[in-house]
């Protein structure tokens, strides 16, 4: 419920900030942001997990504690009126019929990629496993743990000159590229089962975050005109959020049988999406 009613407002107030033309590169700043808050976070939960000894429920707490605290900044956030906010009221009924027919063609676009981008706690996972077999129990969760440090790292660094490729080169040829790298990183979880091959592999995985997160809320935001922004963003949220909750559950059904099944359903999911992004019409 907190995502969903925070993401699209959020996504519609970066796009009424930003000029078409740095559309991504504002989205690419803010997911460099946010997943540099992701790495700080980890980081201090492996601290608090690895050298003061807490458990689990003790640095949850924490965590809403220090979430609390994002409340307060919003104090300086100025919201840009409408130019025509004095609209009957009848003028607010809108639903989804007035959605532009190549933003719901790029919206089964993200549905098909999103059915295969589980839920990353998979990877965290199918590492786990794999080094409990080789290190003492608190080592095997340590790895993980920094893995995703080392992931949400990638992820920060490359989110603003992800979102600053798609300004120059396009967004379609942008995500097409972030498809592919998520293609090849599920490719890599099911083959390959080394430490050095998992370091690797999570950059990579953060590499196709920084290229897919943003700029599928760039994209989407161009389709529609201003009024039908957080319409059209909310439309996006939901459906991405409901199919990778479908995605997760059958990542899990498939884990059951094998891992790998997981992760090769991943790779397949995001070749199809990379091949239907080609079909989409061209915008900034």
């Amino acid at each position: 419920m907190g995502k969903g009613v925070r993401d699209a407002p959020r996504d519609a107030l970066i796009a009424a900030s930003s000029k078409i033309e740095v559309r991504g590169k504002a989205f690419g700043f803010h997911r460099a942001m946010d997943s540099s808050g992701a790495f700080l976070g980890a980081l201090f939960a492996f601290i608090l997990f690895w050298f003061l000894k807490f458990e689990f429920k003790p640095i949850l707490l924490i965590a809403a504690l220090v979430s609390f605290l994002a409340l307060f900044p919003f104090v300086w956030v100025k919201e840009k009126p409408f130019a025509n906010q004095n609209r009957r009221e009848d003028s607010f009924r809108i639903n989804l019929k007035n959605l532009p027919a190549s933003y719901k063609r790029y919206l089964m676009v993200t549905v098909v990629f999103a059915l295969g981008n589980f839920t990353y706690m998979f990877f965290v996972l199918r590492a786990r496993d794999v080094f409990q077999p080789l290190f003492p129990s608190r080592v095997a969760i340590a790895i993980p743990i920094l893995l995703y440090c080392w992931f949400n790292i990638v992820y920060a660094l490359f989110s603003l000159p992800g979102g600053i490729l798609s300004d120059r080169i396009g967004r379609r040829r942008t995500l097409r590229l972030g498809y592919l790298a998520h293609v090849l990183s599920c490719l890599g979880f099911a083959l390959l089962g080394t430490l050095a091959s998992f370091i690797i592999l999570f950059a990579v995985y953060g590499f196709s975050f920084a290229l897919v997160e943003g700029n599928q809320r760039a994209f989407a935001s161009v389709f529609v005109e201003e009024n039908l922004r957080g319409t059209a963003l909310g439309a996006f949220h939901t459906a991405i959020g409901i199919s990778t909750l479908i995605a997760s559950i059958f990542a899990g059904i498939l884990w059951n049988f094998g891992p790998k099944l997981t992760f090769f359903y991943g790779a397949v999911m995001g070749l199809v999406a990379a091949i239907s992004i080609g079909f989409i019409e061209r915008k900034m």
